[in-house]
């Protein structure tokens, strides 16, 4: 098995995950345990940074979207990368607030946002919203009016561009919640309407072909097809966008059925896509408008994994083997969702050839409740340290009190020394807000 650079084994065959020993992170912090490796992390926001830098002159900026894992620890590493964030609801707005992450460089999503959000956001002078609706332009406008403020605005469009990964994952579908469509002129009509309020300013248009795509010729297309509508307002409406956010969505390896990429892969995806942009905006007669890229599960989703101890193993003879562990559904719900495929390792054994295949069961009372199917691995003993890779997205931000499981701490390593940025909940944490009405004591 080829690692990426933040792991590897050490002398005594125990996986490492940027410098630290994964058993006595285990040992130390106890299982379930999700831990990061920070300077991966540090070092997937600086070759977006300084690839728009370099190939765009600087004229962008990247977003981490944080809805793939937010957390305090994660917004003040934002900050100290000078890279911008997005937040898509009032606590994930809170939360970056509350790390000091600067208002101007947050820009906020959803196709849903509740009015108190929306009058979090302007009270605390969030830089851009996301707006996907007429009733949510009529209701900022109706807002800063209140408030005497102008509000910056992007406008969500659906180019039609259908990316090759999970159906539940793609958001530029004709048939999506997302976004305007180009195709039916929806897109157009509420550019009309947008420019039309006095309190809002429209600078351009954000669309998100989807998550876990690794085909650049999508990415490419949604340029073409965004530049092109760009030049239709133009001309249609004398208006010219700007600011052209293009999302996120660069694909991650979670088995060897993805590929390997490394750090310049990524950089050579934006390049790609940058040399497109400036190619269309030069055949449109268009101004290259502040280019906006959101990756997430590429920041975080290999920096991450999750280490849990196994417990009982079951073999049904001719059917299957199930080794069960600590966690479960409530730390990672992607299987139960959609099948997500994972990487699975026996951490203290990590230099043992795999001589069989199993699904790796949580605890928690249903039957759905996999962590990881039809991964090979050594065979499994009670006590052993299984380490599931690529958890650093979606599993936390994801992660619920299902069954009343406590959800895993969160562990940052740095130079082989890890640290909670999560502390561990506790069975009180649980029955915090709880209350029984007088009439049942």
């Amino acid at each position: 098995m080829n690692f990426r650079d933040t792991l590897k084994v050490n002398g005594k065959g125990h996986l490492e995950i940027g410098g630290a020993d994964t058993v006595e992170l285990a040992e130390k912090f106890g299982t379930p345990l999700y831990v990061l490796d920070e300077q991966y992390i540090r070092d997937m926001c600086s070759v977006y940074r300084d690839t728009i830098r370099q190939d765009y002159d600087g004229n962008g900026i990247v977003l981490y979207a944080s809805k793939a894992l937010s957390c305090l620890a994660m917004y003040k590493i934002a900050e100290s990368e000078n890279i911008g964030v997005d937040v898509v609801s009032g606590g994930e707005l809170f939360t970056a607030l509350r790390a000091g992450f600067p208002a101007e460089k947050i820009y906020m999503h959803g196709n849903n946002k509740l009015p108190q959000e929306l009058e979090f956001a302007l009270d605390h002078n969030v830089g851009t919203i996301v707006v996907d609706a007429y009733s949510e332009i009529d209701l900022l406008d109706g807002l800063c009016a209140q408030k005497n403020k102008v509000q910056n605005i992007l406008i969500r469009i659906n180019p039609g561009v259908e990316a090759h990964t999970h159906r539940f994952i793609q958001t530029a579908k004709t048939d999506s919640k997302f976004g305007f469509s180009v195709a039916d002129g929806a897109a157009m009509k509420i550019t009309e309407y947008a420019l039309s309020k006095k309190n809002l300013k429209l600078e351009g248009y954000h669309c998100h072909i989807g998550s876990q795509i690794f085909e650049m010729q999508s990415f490419v297309l949604a340029v073409d097809k965004m530049l092109a509508f760009m030049a239709a307002v133009k001309e249609n409406l004398h208006f010219e966008a700007s600011v052209l956010n293009l999302g996120g969505g660069y694909g991650i390896w979670y088995t060897d059925e993805d590929p390997q990429l490394k750090t310049e892969d990524y950089a050579g995806y934006l390049k790609t896509v940058i040399a497109e942009l400036k190619q269309k905006s030069q055949e449109y007669g268009l101004k290259r408008p502040y280019l906006v890229i959101e990756p997430g599960r590429s920041i975080v989703g290999e920096a991450g994994i999750t280490l849990y101890t196994v417990g009982t193993v079951k073999d049904i003879p001719g059917i299957k083997k199930y080794v069960a562990v600590d966690g479960g559904m409530f730390d990672n719900p992607r299987y139960a969702l959609y099948q997500a495929k994972y990487t699975a390792i026996l951490a203290n054994r990590a230099n043992e050839k795999a001589t069989e295949t199993v699904s790796v069961a949580g605890k928690c009372c249903e039957s759905g409740d996999i962590v990881c199917a039809n991964v090979s691995l050594p065979q499994a003993h009670s006590g052993d340290i299984l380490a599931v890779l690529s958890t650093g997205a979606y599993n936390y931000s994801m992660a619920s009190n299902y069954n009343r499981n406590l959800i895993p701490p969160i562990v940052l390593v740095k130079d082989g020394k890890g640290e909670y940025i999560v502390k561990p909940q506790t069975y009180e944490d649980l029955v915090r807000n709880d209350v029984i009405p007088e009439r049942l004591k």
